[in-house]
Protein backbone atom coordinates (compact mmCIF):
# COMPACT_ATOMS: atom_id res chain seq x y z
CA UNK A 1 0.00 0.00 0.00
CA UNK A 2 1.32 3.84 -1.04
CA UNK A 3 0.05 7.07 -1.34
CA UNK A 4 1.07 10.32 -3.48
CA UNK A 5 0.69 13.11 -0.80
CA UNK A 6 1.43 16.89 -1.08
CA UNK A 7 3.56 18.61 1.30
CA UNK A 8 3.88 21.85 0.67
CA UNK A 9 5.28 22.40 -3.15
CA UNK A 10 6.62 18.62 -3.24
CA UNK A 11 5.10 15.49 -4.13
CA UNK A 12 5.88 12.06 -1.54
CA UNK A 13 5.24 8.67 -2.16
CA UNK A 14 6.01 6.06 0.73
CA UNK A 15 7.59 9.37 2.59
CA UNK A 16 10.00 9.97 -0.35
CA UNK A 17 9.84 13.17 -2.58
CA UNK A 18 9.02 12.07 -6.15
CA UNK A 19 9.68 14.31 -9.12
CA UNK A 20 6.90 12.51 -11.72
CA UNK A 21 7.88 12.13 -15.14
CA UNK A 22 4.97 11.04 -17.14
CA UNK A 23 3.65 10.32 -20.34
CA UNK A 24 0.31 10.04 -21.67
CA UNK A 25 -0.68 7.11 -23.92
CA UNK A 26 -4.16 6.47 -24.59
CA UNK A 27 -5.12 2.38 -24.61
CA UNK A 28 -8.00 3.48 -26.72
CA UNK A 29 -5.83 4.41 -29.63
CA UNK A 30 -3.66 1.81 -29.43
CA UNK A 31 -4.18 -1.90 -30.50
CA UNK A 32 -3.89 -3.89 -26.83
CA UNK A 33 -1.37 -6.32 -28.54
CA UNK A 34 0.71 -3.27 -28.65
CA UNK A 35 0.37 -1.96 -25.08
CA UNK A 36 3.17 -3.47 -23.53
CA UNK A 37 5.72 -2.85 -26.28
CA UNK A 38 4.56 0.97 -25.75
CA UNK A 39 4.79 0.99 -22.25
CA UNK A 40 8.61 -0.60 -22.21
CA UNK A 41 9.26 2.10 -24.36
CA UNK A 42 8.27 4.38 -22.14
CA UNK A 43 10.06 2.88 -19.55
CA UNK A 44 13.26 2.98 -21.58
CA UNK A 45 13.19 6.58 -22.10
CA UNK A 46 13.59 7.42 -18.30
CA UNK A 47 9.39 7.70 -17.25
CA UNK A 48 8.22 6.86 -14.29
CA UNK A 49 4.53 6.83 -14.73
CA UNK A 50 2.04 6.58 -17.30
CA UNK A 51 -1.13 8.37 -17.51
CA UNK A 52 -4.23 8.04 -20.13
CA UNK A 53 -7.94 9.21 -20.12
CA UNK A 54 -10.83 7.09 -19.71
CA UNK A 55 -13.36 7.72 -22.59
CA UNK A 56 -17.05 7.59 -21.83
CA UNK A 57 -18.27 6.64 -25.28
CA UNK A 58 -16.44 3.84 -25.24
CA UNK A 59 -17.26 2.61 -22.18
CA UNK A 60 -21.16 3.35 -22.16
CA UNK A 61 -21.63 3.19 -26.32
CA UNK A 62 -25.14 2.68 -25.22
CA UNK A 63 -27.13 3.57 -22.46
CA UNK A 64 -26.80 0.96 -19.42
CA UNK A 65 -24.64 -1.42 -21.84
CA UNK A 66 -21.08 -1.18 -20.87
CA UNK A 67 -17.91 -3.24 -22.50
CA UNK A 68 -14.37 -3.06 -21.13
CA UNK A 69 -12.79 -5.99 -23.45
CA UNK A 70 -10.74 -5.86 -25.77
CA UNK A 71 -9.46 -2.06 -26.46
CA UNK A 72 -11.69 -1.18 -24.17
CA UNK A 73 -9.77 -3.20 -21.26
CA UNK A 74 -8.61 -0.83 -18.97
CA UNK A 75 -7.55 -2.98 -16.34
CA UNK A 76 -5.49 -5.01 -18.51
CA UNK A 77 -3.34 -2.00 -20.19
CA UNK A 78 -3.32 -0.60 -15.90
CA UNK A 79 -1.95 -4.09 -15.19
CA UNK A 80 0.42 -4.37 -17.61
CA UNK A 81 1.94 -0.60 -16.95
CA UNK A 82 2.36 -2.28 -13.65
CA UNK A 83 4.00 -5.07 -14.77
CA UNK A 84 6.51 -2.70 -16.59
CA UNK A 85 6.90 -0.67 -13.44
CA UNK A 86 5.20 2.28 -13.87
CA UNK A 87 3.06 4.21 -11.76
CA UNK A 88 -0.12 5.43 -13.61
CA UNK A 89 -2.39 8.41 -13.68
CA UNK A 90 -6.15 7.95 -14.48
CA UNK A 91 -8.40 10.68 -15.70
CA UNK A 92 -11.56 9.27 -15.77
CA UNK A 93 -13.90 12.42 -15.32
CA UNK A 94 -16.73 12.20 -17.84
CA UNK A 95 -15.42 14.94 -19.85
CA UNK A 96 -11.73 14.33 -21.51
CA UNK A 97 -11.48 16.95 -24.50
CA UNK A 98 -8.57 14.84 -26.15
CA UNK A 99 -9.35 15.58 -29.56
CA UNK A 100 -12.19 12.80 -29.10
CA UNK A 101 -15.58 12.50 -30.30
CA UNK A 102 -17.63 14.49 -27.95
CA UNK A 103 -14.80 14.79 -25.82
CA UNK A 104 -15.33 11.48 -24.53
CA UNK A 105 -19.27 11.85 -23.79
CA UNK A 106 -21.86 9.42 -25.11
CA UNK A 107 -23.78 10.48 -27.94
CA UNK A 108 -26.90 9.09 -27.08
CA UNK A 109 -26.58 12.15 -24.27
CA UNK A 110 -28.02 14.29 -27.20
CA UNK A 111 -30.90 12.40 -27.59
CA UNK A 112 -32.28 14.17 -24.88
CA UNK A 113 -32.77 18.02 -26.62
CA UNK A 114 -32.72 19.59 -22.87
CA UNK A 115 -29.69 17.71 -21.84
CA UNK A 116 -27.28 20.03 -20.15
CA UNK A 117 -23.83 18.69 -20.02
CA UNK A 118 -20.73 19.26 -17.01
CA UNK A 119 -22.92 20.93 -15.14
CA UNK A 120 -25.25 20.29 -11.80
CA UNK A 121 -28.46 19.10 -13.97
CA UNK A 122 -29.80 16.27 -11.96
CA UNK A 123 -30.59 14.05 -15.79
CA UNK A 124 -26.70 14.36 -16.51
CA UNK A 125 -25.58 13.53 -13.20
CA UNK A 126 -27.87 10.43 -12.47
CA UNK A 127 -26.60 8.91 -16.06
CA UNK A 128 -22.45 10.16 -14.61
CA UNK A 129 -23.41 8.14 -11.71
CA UNK A 130 -24.78 5.09 -13.61
CA UNK A 131 -21.44 4.96 -15.21
CA UNK A 132 -19.31 5.51 -12.14
CA UNK A 133 -21.01 3.30 -9.94
CA UNK A 134 -19.51 0.33 -12.76
CA UNK A 135 -16.33 2.28 -14.01
CA UNK A 136 -14.69 3.19 -10.11
CA UNK A 137 -15.62 -0.40 -9.31
CA UNK A 138 -13.69 -1.61 -11.79
CA UNK A 139 -10.83 1.10 -10.37
CA UNK A 140 -10.41 0.61 -6.99
CA UNK A 141 -8.74 -2.28 -6.60
CA UNK A 142 -6.09 -0.95 -8.82
CA UNK A 143 -5.10 1.93 -6.78
CA UNK A 144 -2.23 2.16 -5.17
CA UNK A 145 -3.75 2.21 -1.36
CA UNK A 146 -4.63 -0.90 -2.22
CA UNK A 147 -1.58 -2.38 -3.62
CA UNK A 148 -2.20 -1.44 -7.38
CA UNK A 149 -0.03 1.27 -9.49
CA UNK A 150 -2.71 4.19 -9.79
CA UNK A 151 -1.44 7.19 -7.48
CA UNK A 152 -3.83 9.66 -8.76
CA UNK A 153 -7.03 10.52 -10.63
CA UNK A 154 -8.21 13.55 -12.43
CA UNK A 155 -12.34 15.00 -10.88
CA UNK A 156 -13.06 16.84 -14.27
CA UNK A 157 -10.58 18.24 -17.37
CA UNK A 158 -9.91 21.69 -18.56
CA UNK A 159 -13.65 22.26 -16.96
CA UNK A 160 -12.19 26.75 -16.45
CA UNK A 161 -12.44 26.79 -20.63
CA UNK A 162 -15.89 25.42 -19.91
CA UNK A 163 -17.61 26.79 -16.82
CA UNK A 164 -17.77 27.75 -13.69
CA UNK A 165 -19.87 25.60 -11.83
CA UNK A 166 -18.56 24.55 -8.40
CA UNK A 167 -21.40 22.61 -7.22
CA UNK A 168 -20.83 19.78 -10.42
CA UNK A 169 -16.92 19.74 -9.18
CA UNK A 170 -18.04 18.93 -5.70
CA UNK A 171 -20.49 16.06 -7.04
CA UNK A 172 -17.79 14.47 -8.85
CA UNK A 173 -14.99 14.90 -6.52
CA UNK A 174 -17.98 13.43 -3.89
CA UNK A 175 -18.95 11.01 -5.61
CA UNK A 176 -15.43 9.63 -6.46
CA UNK A 177 -14.68 9.69 -2.63
CA UNK A 178 -17.69 8.08 -1.39
CA UNK A 179 -16.59 5.22 -4.04
CA UNK A 180 -13.83 4.56 -2.14
CA UNK A 181 -11.47 6.40 -4.35
CA UNK A 182 -8.40 7.62 -1.73
CA UNK A 183 -5.73 8.53 -4.25
CA UNK A 184 -4.68 12.12 -4.91
CA UNK A 185 -7.30 13.92 -6.69
CA UNK A 186 -6.24 16.64 -9.13
CA UNK A 187 -8.08 19.23 -11.52
CA UNK A 188 -5.88 20.75 -14.70
CA UNK A 189 -6.45 23.35 -16.51
CA UNK A 190 -4.77 26.54 -18.58
CA UNK A 191 -2.82 28.95 -16.58
CA UNK A 192 -5.60 31.74 -16.65
CA UNK A 193 -7.07 33.30 -13.96
CA UNK A 194 -10.18 32.86 -15.87
CA UNK A 195 -9.70 28.90 -16.05
CA UNK A 196 -7.83 28.73 -12.85
CA UNK A 197 -10.98 30.07 -10.86
CA UNK A 198 -13.43 28.55 -12.58
CA UNK A 199 -12.18 24.89 -12.89
CA UNK A 200 -10.55 24.09 -9.65
CA UNK A 201 -12.57 22.68 -6.30
CA UNK A 202 -11.66 22.81 -2.86
CA UNK A 203 -9.54 19.57 -1.92
CA UNK A 204 -8.13 18.90 -4.99
CA UNK A 205 -4.77 19.26 -6.21
CA UNK A 206 -4.62 21.79 -9.05
CA UNK A 207 -2.44 21.32 -12.09
CA UNK A 208 -2.16 23.06 -15.38
CA UNK A 209 -1.64 22.83 -18.80
CA UNK A 210 1.06 24.36 -21.67
CA UNK A 211 3.34 23.86 -24.23
CA UNK A 212 5.45 26.43 -23.85
CA UNK A 213 7.04 29.54 -21.29
CA UNK A 214 6.96 26.95 -17.88
CA UNK A 215 8.01 29.49 -15.60
CA UNK A 216 4.95 31.89 -16.32
CA UNK A 217 2.41 29.18 -16.35
CA UNK A 218 3.79 28.10 -12.95
CA UNK A 219 4.00 31.80 -11.34
CA UNK A 220 -0.10 32.14 -12.42
CA UNK A 221 -0.27 28.77 -10.95
CA UNK A 222 1.72 29.89 -7.55
CA UNK A 223 -0.60 33.21 -7.93
CA UNK A 224 -3.51 31.02 -7.55
CA UNK A 225 -2.59 28.34 -4.84
CA UNK A 226 0.36 29.74 -2.90
CA UNK A 227 3.10 26.21 -2.25
CA UNK A 228 1.38 23.94 -3.99
CA UNK A 229 3.76 21.67 -6.49
CA UNK A 230 4.54 22.51 -9.94
CA UNK A 231 2.80 19.94 -12.25
CA UNK A 232 2.17 20.56 -15.45
CA UNK A 233 -0.22 17.80 -16.35
CA UNK A 234 -0.33 18.34 -19.93
CA UNK A 235 3.17 19.40 -21.71
CA UNK A 236 2.44 19.81 -25.15
CA UNK A 237 5.33 18.34 -26.65
CA UNK A 238 3.63 18.17 -30.07
CA UNK A 239 0.18 18.75 -31.82
CA UNK A 240 -2.72 17.61 -33.47
CA UNK A 241 -3.96 17.79 -37.15
CA UNK A 242 -7.28 18.59 -38.83
CA UNK A 243 -8.76 17.78 -41.94
CA UNK A 244 -6.87 20.08 -44.83
CA UNK A 245 -4.11 21.82 -42.68
CA UNK A 246 -0.40 21.18 -42.46
CA UNK A 247 0.93 18.18 -40.30
CA UNK A 248 2.13 19.87 -37.25
CA UNK A 249 5.79 19.44 -35.93
CA UNK A 250 7.80 20.72 -33.36
CA UNK A 251 11.36 20.72 -33.07
CA UNK A 252 12.94 18.05 -30.96
CA UNK A 253 15.28 20.29 -29.68
CA UNK A 254 13.27 22.70 -28.59
CA UNK A 255 10.64 20.87 -26.61
CA UNK A 256 13.51 18.54 -24.61
CA UNK A 257 15.15 22.39 -24.03
CA UNK A 258 11.27 23.17 -22.46
CA UNK A 259 11.60 19.65 -20.47
CA UNK A 260 15.23 19.92 -19.50
CA UNK A 261 14.18 23.54 -17.98
CA UNK A 262 11.06 22.09 -15.75
CA UNK A 263 12.78 18.76 -14.34
CA UNK A 264 16.12 21.34 -13.43
CA UNK A 265 13.31 23.44 -11.56
CA UNK A 266 11.97 20.25 -9.71
CA UNK A 267 9.01 20.22 -11.17
CA UNK A 268 6.77 17.41 -12.22
CA UNK A 269 5.85 16.97 -16.20
CA UNK A 270 3.09 15.12 -17.46
CA UNK A 271 4.03 14.63 -21.42
CA UNK A 272 1.19 15.30 -23.67
CA UNK A 273 1.36 12.69 -25.80
CA UNK A 274 4.50 10.20 -25.28
CA UNK A 275 2.49 7.99 -27.78
CA UNK A 276 -0.18 9.32 -29.67
CA UNK A 277 -2.17 6.64 -31.14
CA UNK A 278 -4.67 6.14 -33.91
CA UNK A 279 -8.43 7.52 -33.86
CA UNK A 280 -9.69 4.24 -35.04
CA UNK A 281 -13.08 4.10 -36.87
CA UNK A 282 -15.83 7.11 -36.32
CA UNK A 283 -13.83 8.48 -33.14
CA UNK A 284 -11.86 11.43 -34.45
CA UNK A 285 -13.53 14.42 -32.68
CA UNK A 286 -13.41 18.34 -34.06
CA UNK A 287 -12.46 21.54 -33.03
CA UNK A 288 -14.69 25.03 -33.73
CA UNK A 289 -12.76 28.23 -34.04
CA UNK A 290 -13.84 30.40 -36.73
CA UNK A 291 -15.56 27.19 -38.37
CA UNK A 292 -15.82 23.31 -37.54
CA UNK A 293 -12.93 21.11 -37.98
CA UNK A 294 -12.64 17.74 -37.90
CA UNK A 295 -9.32 16.01 -36.81
CA UNK A 296 -7.77 13.26 -39.02
CA UNK A 297 -7.54 9.79 -38.09
CA UNK A 298 -4.01 9.60 -36.97
CA UNK A 299 -3.15 10.85 -33.39
CA UNK A 300 0.36 10.82 -34.45
CA UNK A 301 1.03 14.25 -32.80
CA UNK A 302 4.91 14.28 -33.77
CA UNK A 303 5.96 12.81 -29.92
CA UNK A 304 8.89 10.79 -28.78
CA UNK A 305 6.54 7.65 -30.52
CA UNK A 306 5.47 7.94 -33.65
CA UNK A 307 1.64 6.57 -34.46
CA UNK A 308 3.27 3.18 -35.61
CA UNK A 309 5.37 3.18 -32.13
CA UNK A 310 8.38 4.13 -33.60
CA UNK A 311 11.31 5.93 -31.23
CA UNK A 312 11.69 9.53 -33.27
CA UNK A 313 14.24 11.51 -32.62
CA UNK A 314 11.82 13.29 -29.49
CA UNK A 315 12.46 10.49 -28.11
CA UNK A 316 16.11 10.70 -27.79
CA UNK A 317 16.16 14.05 -27.10
CA UNK A 318 14.14 13.60 -24.06
CA UNK A 319 15.73 10.69 -22.91
CA UNK A 320 18.84 12.42 -23.46
CA UNK A 321 17.07 14.94 -20.90
CA UNK A 322 16.17 12.58 -17.92
CA UNK A 323 19.61 10.63 -18.55
CA UNK A 324 21.04 14.19 -16.66
CA UNK A 325 19.00 13.71 -13.52
CA UNK A 326 19.39 9.71 -13.06
CA UNK A 327 21.31 6.90 -14.50
CA UNK A 328 19.31 4.89 -16.95
CA UNK A 329 22.21 2.65 -18.28
CA UNK A 330 21.92 1.31 -21.46
CA UNK A 331 18.90 1.57 -23.93
CA UNK A 332 17.02 -1.92 -24.13
CA UNK A 333 13.67 -2.26 -26.45
CA UNK A 334 11.52 -4.72 -27.02
CA UNK A 335 11.99 -6.36 -30.22
CA UNK A 336 10.96 -4.42 -33.34
CA UNK A 337 8.08 -4.71 -35.16
CA UNK A 338 8.23 -5.00 -39.22
CA UNK A 339 7.00 -2.38 -41.31
CA UNK A 340 6.07 -4.22 -44.39
CA UNK A 341 4.50 -3.47 -47.89
CA UNK A 342 2.33 -6.52 -49.20
CA UNK A 343 1.99 -4.08 -52.54
CA UNK A 344 -0.77 -3.65 -54.41
CA UNK A 345 -4.48 -4.40 -53.67
CA UNK A 346 -7.12 -4.55 -56.42
CA UNK A 347 -10.66 -3.76 -55.08
CA UNK A 348 -12.30 -6.03 -57.95
CA UNK A 349 -15.74 -6.39 -56.47
CA UNK A 350 -18.43 -3.45 -55.36
CA UNK A 351 -21.46 -3.26 -54.52
CA UNK A 352 -23.85 0.27 -54.31
CA UNK A 353 -24.92 1.50 -51.44
CA UNK A 354 -28.06 2.40 -52.41
CA UNK A 355 -28.79 -1.26 -53.70
CA UNK A 356 -28.06 -2.35 -49.92
CA UNK A 357 -29.93 -0.07 -47.54
CA UNK A 358 -31.97 -2.25 -46.32
CA UNK A 359 -29.50 -5.10 -45.51
CA UNK A 360 -27.25 -2.31 -43.33
CA UNK A 361 -30.03 0.12 -42.55
CA UNK A 362 -32.61 0.56 -40.26
CA UNK A 363 -35.59 2.07 -41.78
CA UNK A 364 -37.98 4.95 -39.69
CA UNK A 365 -40.59 7.08 -41.21
CA UNK A 366 -40.60 10.72 -39.44
CA UNK A 367 -42.87 13.81 -40.92
CA UNK A 368 -39.80 15.57 -40.08
CA UNK A 369 -36.01 14.88 -40.75
CA UNK A 370 -34.47 13.92 -36.93
CA UNK A 371 -31.10 14.16 -35.90
CA UNK A 372 -28.81 11.48 -35.69
CA UNK A 373 -29.19 10.95 -31.35
CA UNK A 374 -32.89 10.94 -31.97
CA UNK A 375 -32.63 8.35 -33.98
CA UNK A 376 -30.74 6.15 -31.55
CA UNK A 377 -27.51 6.50 -33.54
CA UNK A 378 -23.48 7.79 -32.39
CA UNK A 379 -21.47 7.45 -35.42
CA UNK A 380 -21.57 7.18 -39.79
CA UNK A 381 -24.17 8.32 -42.10
CA UNK A 382 -27.64 8.96 -42.08
CA UNK A 383 -29.52 8.89 -45.96
CA UNK A 384 -32.89 11.14 -45.68
CA UNK A 385 -35.46 10.29 -48.36
CA UNK A 386 -38.27 12.54 -49.46
CA UNK A 387 -40.50 12.67 -52.91
CA UNK A 388 -40.93 16.20 -54.47
CA UNK A 389 -44.37 16.72 -57.06
CA UNK A 390 -43.44 18.78 -59.93
CA UNK A 391 -42.57 19.89 -61.92
CA UNK A 392 -40.33 23.13 -60.51
CA UNK A 393 -37.66 25.32 -62.29
CA UNK A 394 -34.32 25.17 -60.77
CA UNK A 395 -34.71 26.10 -57.25
CA UNK A 396 -32.10 26.33 -54.08
CA UNK A 397 -32.00 23.75 -51.85
CA UNK A 398 -30.93 24.49 -48.44
CA UNK A 399 -30.24 21.86 -45.48
CA UNK A 400 -31.08 23.72 -41.72
CA UNK A 401 -28.28 22.69 -40.53
CA UNK A 402 -26.18 19.77 -41.91
CA UNK A 403 -24.37 17.98 -39.42
CA UNK A 404 -21.87 17.98 -40.68
CA UNK A 405 -21.47 16.97 -44.89
CA UNK A 406 -24.35 15.87 -47.36
CA UNK A 407 -23.71 14.28 -50.45
CA UNK A 408 -27.52 15.37 -52.55
CA UNK A 409 -29.16 12.79 -55.01
CA UNK A 410 -32.00 13.48 -57.42
CA UNK A 411 -33.37 10.44 -59.16
CA UNK A 412 -30.18 8.73 -57.67
CA UNK A 413 -28.10 11.43 -59.98
CA UNK A 414 -25.60 12.82 -58.16
CA UNK A 415 -26.42 16.62 -57.84
CA UNK A 416 -23.25 18.13 -54.88
CA UNK A 417 -22.23 18.78 -51.77
CA UNK A 418 -24.25 20.67 -49.08
CA UNK A 419 -21.89 21.14 -45.69
CA UNK A 420 -21.15 22.83 -42.61
CA UNK A 421 -18.33 24.80 -44.06
CA UNK A 422 -19.58 27.13 -47.11
CA UNK A 423 -22.00 25.12 -49.49
CA UNK A 424 -24.64 25.55 -47.96
CA UNK A 425 -26.90 25.30 -51.19
CA UNK A 426 -27.45 23.51 -54.12
CA UNK A 427 -29.98 24.27 -57.67
CA UNK A 428 -31.99 21.49 -58.26
CA UNK A 429 -34.96 20.97 -61.00
CA UNK A 430 -37.66 18.62 -60.70
CA UNK A 431 -39.37 17.19 -63.43
CA UNK A 432 -43.22 17.16 -63.97
CA UNK A 433 -43.50 13.34 -63.17
CA UNK A 434 -41.69 14.14 -59.77
CA UNK A 435 -38.29 13.65 -58.44
CA UNK A 436 -36.83 11.75 -55.48
CA UNK A 437 -34.69 13.51 -52.84
CA UNK A 438 -32.02 11.67 -51.26
CA UNK A 439 -29.49 13.16 -48.58
CA UNK A 440 -26.45 11.22 -47.83
CA UNK A 441 -25.30 12.67 -44.46
CA UNK A 442 -21.72 12.29 -42.71
CA UNK A 443 -20.93 13.14 -39.01
CA UNK A 444 -17.64 13.63 -39.44
CA UNK A 445 -17.30 13.86 -35.71
CA UNK A 446 -18.74 15.35 -32.77
CA UNK A 447 -16.54 18.68 -31.08
CA UNK A 448 -14.71 18.00 -28.58
CA UNK A 449 -13.48 21.05 -26.42
CA UNK A 450 -15.19 24.61 -26.10
CA UNK A 451 -18.71 26.32 -26.22
CA UNK A 452 -19.99 24.19 -29.48
CA UNK A 453 -20.00 21.22 -27.43
CA UNK A 454 -23.28 20.56 -28.06
CA UNK A 455 -22.94 19.35 -31.67
CA UNK A 456 -26.08 17.24 -32.84
CA UNK A 457 -25.06 15.07 -35.97
CA UNK A 458 -27.41 14.81 -39.00
CA UNK A 459 -30.08 17.12 -40.67
CA UNK A 460 -30.75 19.24 -37.16
CA UNK A 461 -34.01 21.74 -37.96
CA UNK A 462 -35.50 20.42 -41.55
CA UNK A 463 -34.79 20.83 -45.32
CA UNK A 464 -36.17 23.57 -47.18
CA UNK A 465 -36.96 23.97 -51.26
CA UNK A 466 -36.77 27.62 -51.46
CA UNK A 467 -38.74 28.77 -48.54
CA UNK A 468 -41.04 25.67 -47.85
CA UNK A 469 -39.67 23.19 -45.73
CA UNK A 470 -40.34 19.52 -47.12
CA UNK A 471 -42.02 17.00 -44.98
CA UNK A 472 -42.76 12.95 -44.93
CA UNK A 473 -39.05 11.63 -45.00
CA UNK A 474 -38.15 7.73 -44.77
CA UNK A 475 -34.75 7.83 -42.97
CA UNK A 476 -31.78 5.31 -42.65
CA UNK A 477 -29.45 4.82 -40.16
CA UNK A 478 -26.06 3.88 -41.32
CA UNK A 479 -23.36 3.41 -38.50
CA UNK A 480 -21.75 1.15 -40.70
CA UNK A 481 -21.27 -1.70 -38.09
CA UNK A 482 -22.49 -4.33 -40.08
CA UNK A 483 -20.50 -4.48 -43.10
CA UNK A 484 -20.39 -8.41 -42.91
CA UNK A 485 -23.48 -8.01 -44.34
CA UNK A 486 -22.85 -7.22 -47.52
CA UNK A 487 -22.82 -9.11 -50.57
CA UNK A 488 -20.21 -8.33 -53.50
CA UNK A 489 -20.18 -8.72 -57.34
CA UNK A 490 -17.81 -7.86 -59.91
CA UNK A 491 -17.14 -4.43 -60.08
CA UNK A 492 -19.01 -2.72 -63.18
CA UNK A 493 -16.46 -1.15 -66.11
CA UNK A 494 -18.50 2.23 -65.98
CA UNK A 495 -19.43 3.47 -62.54
CA UNK A 496 -21.53 6.41 -62.24
CA UNK A 497 -21.00 8.97 -59.20
CA UNK A 498 -22.32 6.96 -56.49
CA UNK A 499 -21.42 5.78 -52.65
CA UNK A 500 -20.18 2.67 -53.05
CA UNK A 501 -18.64 -0.53 -51.37
CA UNK A 502 -15.15 -1.78 -52.62
CA UNK A 503 -13.55 -5.22 -51.53
CA UNK A 504 -10.66 -6.73 -52.00
CA UNK A 505 -7.84 -9.84 -50.61
CA UNK A 506 -4.53 -10.50 -50.31
CA UNK A 507 -2.51 -12.77 -48.89
CA UNK A 508 -0.08 -12.39 -46.08
CA UNK A 509 2.54 -14.64 -45.19
CA UNK A 510 4.73 -12.75 -42.15
CA UNK A 511 2.14 -10.30 -40.49
CA UNK A 512 3.68 -6.84 -39.66
CA UNK A 513 2.76 -3.71 -39.39
CA UNK A 514 1.67 -1.79 -42.88
CA UNK A 515 0.23 1.43 -44.32
CA UNK A 516 -2.97 1.86 -46.69
CA UNK A 517 -2.02 4.55 -49.40
CA UNK A 518 -5.02 6.03 -51.64
CA UNK A 519 -4.01 7.51 -54.18
CA UNK A 520 -6.90 8.60 -56.62
CA UNK A 521 -9.26 7.51 -53.82
CA UNK A 522 -11.28 10.75 -52.83
CA UNK A 523 -13.19 10.31 -49.44
CA UNK A 524 -14.28 7.82 -47.38
CA UNK A 525 -13.58 4.82 -44.72
CA UNK A 526 -11.25 1.93 -45.00
CA UNK A 527 -12.13 -1.74 -43.42
CA UNK A 528 -9.47 -4.28 -42.67
CA UNK A 529 -11.02 -8.17 -41.77
CA UNK A 530 -14.29 -5.71 -40.95
CA UNK A 531 -12.27 -4.05 -38.46
CA UNK A 532 -12.92 0.23 -39.16
CA UNK A 533 -9.47 1.48 -39.45
CA UNK A 534 -10.93 5.09 -39.98
CA UNK A 535 -11.73 8.14 -42.58
CA UNK A 536 -9.79 8.96 -45.58
CA UNK A 537 -9.96 12.08 -47.50
CA UNK A 538 -7.84 13.46 -50.40
CA UNK A 539 -7.94 17.21 -48.65
CA UNK A 540 -4.94 15.73 -46.53
CA UNK A 541 -2.25 15.90 -44.82
CA UNK A 542 -2.89 12.56 -44.01
CA UNK A 543 -2.43 9.95 -47.12
CA UNK A 544 -1.75 7.13 -45.73
CA UNK A 545 -3.76 5.15 -42.41
CA UNK A 546 -1.87 3.35 -40.02
CA UNK A 547 -2.34 -0.80 -40.47
CA UNK A 548 -1.37 -2.17 -36.89
CA UNK A 549 -0.14 -5.89 -37.72
CA UNK A 550 -2.46 -7.46 -35.33
CA UNK A 551 -5.42 -6.55 -37.40
CA UNK A 552 -3.96 -8.67 -40.05
CA UNK A 553 -3.71 -12.75 -39.89
CA UNK A 554 -1.66 -15.28 -42.09
CA UNK A 555 -3.42 -16.53 -45.19
CA UNK A 556 -6.35 -14.06 -46.64
CA UNK A 557 -7.28 -10.87 -45.54
CA UNK A 558 -9.80 -9.17 -47.00
CA UNK A 559 -10.03 -4.69 -47.28
CA UNK A 560 -13.50 -3.20 -47.65
CA UNK A 561 -13.71 0.66 -48.48
CA UNK A 562 -16.49 2.77 -48.63
CA UNK A 563 -16.31 5.52 -51.24
CA UNK A 564 -18.26 8.46 -51.64
CA UNK A 565 -17.30 10.20 -54.88
CA UNK A 566 -15.71 9.34 -58.63
CA UNK A 567 -12.71 8.27 -57.89
CA UNK A 568 -9.18 7.27 -60.40
CA UNK A 569 -8.57 4.02 -58.82
CA UNK A 570 -8.85 0.35 -58.25
CA UNK A 571 -6.39 -0.15 -56.36
CA UNK A 572 -4.56 0.34 -53.10
CA UNK A 573 -1.09 0.38 -51.91
CA UNK A 574 -0.29 -1.54 -48.68
CA UNK A 575 3.34 0.01 -48.09
CA UNK A 576 6.06 0.49 -45.51
CA UNK A 577 5.89 4.49 -44.86
CA UNK A 578 3.58 6.42 -42.97
CA UNK A 579 2.80 9.68 -45.22
CA UNK A 580 1.57 12.54 -42.56
CA UNK A 581 2.00 14.81 -44.92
Amino acid sequence: MSKLTVQGKELFLNDEPIQLISGAIHYFRVVPEYWEDRLLKMKACGFNCVETYVPWNLHEPKEGEFNFSGIADIERFIDIASQVGLHVIIRPSPYICAEWEFGGLPAWLLADRNMRVRSHYKPYLDKVDRYYDVLLEKLRPLLSTNGGPIIAMQVENEYGSFGNDKAYLKHLRDGMIARGIDVLLFTSDGPTDLMLEGGTVEDVLATINFGSRPQLAFDKLQQHFPNTPNIVMEYWNGWFDHWGEEHHRRDSQDAAQTFSNMLENGDSVNFYMFHGGTNFGFYNGANHGKQYEPTITSYDYDCPLSEAGDLTPKFYAVRDVVAKHKDLGELVLPEPIPKINYGAVKLNQSVRLFDVLDEIGQCVHRANPETMEELGQNYGFTLYRTFIKGPKEKTPLTIQDVRDRALVFVNRQYVGVIDRWDNHTVDIEVPEEGATLELLVENMGRINYGAQLYDVKGITRGVRLHYQFLFDWTIYTLPLDNIDQLSFKPSDVAQSHSPRFYRGTFEVDKVGDTFVDLPGWKKGVVFINGFNLGRYWEIGPQETLYLPGPLLKQGENELVIFELHDHDNDTVALIDEHKLG
